[in-house]
């Protein structure tokens, strides 16, 4: 049956909106789910400290330099492995990176000292470069800016999804596992967590479609709507036909900036969550897991509620200039806030809904002038260039720590990027993101 449509043949808007809704249903909930896992090997690692650091003696600073090494193998590996995404497809490529980062995931059950450790994190960040960019890229295919900041919300909820559930699950398997087969808790943790990339990954391979031509589960007529939505979306774009294109436009290494400042306290976050909580008093692993939670049920609720504003209103730079002032200010007040267990969890809680936040509706800006060819590049590109940041907050906080013995110098540093990084957003062309 033909779908109804305006006098001009073009689908009314209720039917624009059912076609689309029947696309969330069938991709983003699967997505999520990869991102969730993705995550979670991705920073489990903040939980293997707890017991790891003195079972193989680590030293803050090392540990840190560890986490932030994961960021130095994505930034080598994520441009190529997102210009390979567009050429093979997003399902073959999308199983790959999750097969080898969860192998790779297991293999950490297997370190013995600081050099195992920081090989195996470089070789992590190499396995997964690509994934998260190449996630947002294929999100143009399917849905056009105006859906897309709530799309993405949507998408990046797997961050505080795999907070809430990740964090009390790490804790209960150290705790559980601790000398079972004579291996510590934190082997346990690498290896069981590692299992489901590897199966999501052979998954993928039925699951997802390349496009929206391949997707068997959308009519022509349904293909027809997307296709209008999407080629009217682009129209105004500024197609870029070489890859090195990209790296000229001035825009692109705002946006790296931009990215880089946002990071730097998304990964202080996922990385030291329960370095900090415990830093308040409290003991255990799994105490440890359900309080680090708290911060990431927030953050759940704040992302949805600014991406929802953001589509509706389209407005984009104010909805990124709020949410890294309130991280600024959470970060601000967990410094001074230390000594309390609650009021540390509601300032964390500020900071990880100012953070988290700012992650998905950021990539409603480069998407809104990245056209052609080199979006896979300028997207990978902003991508890894911010990912920088991932390295250097964690390091940056396990040498301050070490030579301080707190965490509060860190956090006003965190605080300080947040507000340059909200400075920085308000210099872009309105008329140009604001759609």
């Amino acid at each position: 049956m033909s779908m109804p449509t305006t006098a001009a043949g073009v689908p009314d808007l209720a039917q624009e909106s059912a076609v689309f809704r029947k696309v969330v249903r069938r991709i983003v909930p699967f997505l999520i789910l990869c991102y969730v896992v993705s995550y979670l090997d991705r920073v489990n690692v903040g939980f293997a400290k707890l017991q790891m650091s003195d079972d193989l003696g680590f030293s803050e600073a090392a540990y840190g330099l560890g986490a932030g090494l994961f960021f130095i193998g994505y930034f080598f590996f994520e441009v190529p492995s997102n210009l390979i995404l567009q050429r093979v497809g997003a399902r073959r490529w999308i199983a790959r990176i999750m097969i080898s980062w969860g192998l790779v995931s297991a293999s950490f059950m297997f370190v013995t000292n600081e050099a195992t450790f920081y090989v195996l994190r470089f070789l992590l960040g190499a396995a997964e470069a690509g994934f998260y960019p190449g996630v947002i890229l294929y999100c143009t295919y399917w849905f056009p800016s105006q859906r897309r900041a709530r799309v993405i919300a949507m998408f990046m909820s797997a961050i505080p999804v795999a907070g809430i559930f990740g964090n009390p699950l790490s804790g209960w398997i150290m705790d559980r596992f601790q000398g079972v087969n004579g291996w510590h808790g934190w082997q346990w943790m690498f290896l069981l967590e590692a299992i489901p990339a590897v199966l999501i990954g052979v998954a993928t391979l039925f699951y997802l479609d390349d496009g929206v031509r391949s997707a068997k589960w959308l009519s022509d007529e349904e293909k027809a709507v997307v296709e209008r939505a999407i080629a009217e979306d682009t129209a105004h774009q500024t197609v870029h036909g070489r890859v090195w294109d990209a790296f000229r436009e001035p825009r692109v290494w705002l946006m790296c900036f931009i990215y880089f400042c946002f990071v730097m306290g998304q990964y202080a976050l996922t990385f030291w969550m329960p370095t900090f909580v415990e830093s308040t008093g409290i003991e255990g692993p799994l105490a440890i897991g359900v309080l680090s939670a708290v911060p990431y049920l927030a953050a759940l609720v704040a992302m949805n509620l600014f991406g929802r504003s953001a589509d509706k209103r389209r407005e984009r730079r104010w909805h990124l200039v709020v949410p890294s002032l309130m991280g600024a200010v959470g970060f601000s007040l967990a410094a001074g806030w230390s000594g309390s267990t609650a009021l540390s969890l509601v300032a964390l809680s500020c900071a990880a809904a100012g953070v988290l936040t700012c992650a998905p509706l950021f990539w409603s800006l480069p998407t809104a002038f990245l056209g052609g060819t080199a979006a896979a590049a300028g997207l990978a590109a902003i991508n890894s260039v911010g990912n920088l940041a991932g390295f250097v907050s964690p390091y940056m906080i396990g040498a301050l720590k070490d030579s301080t013995g707190s965490t509060s110098l860190p956090m006003y540093v965190l605080a300080l990027s947040l507000v340059l990084g909200a400075a920085a957003v308000l210099s872009t062309d309105k008329q140009t993101v604001n759609r």
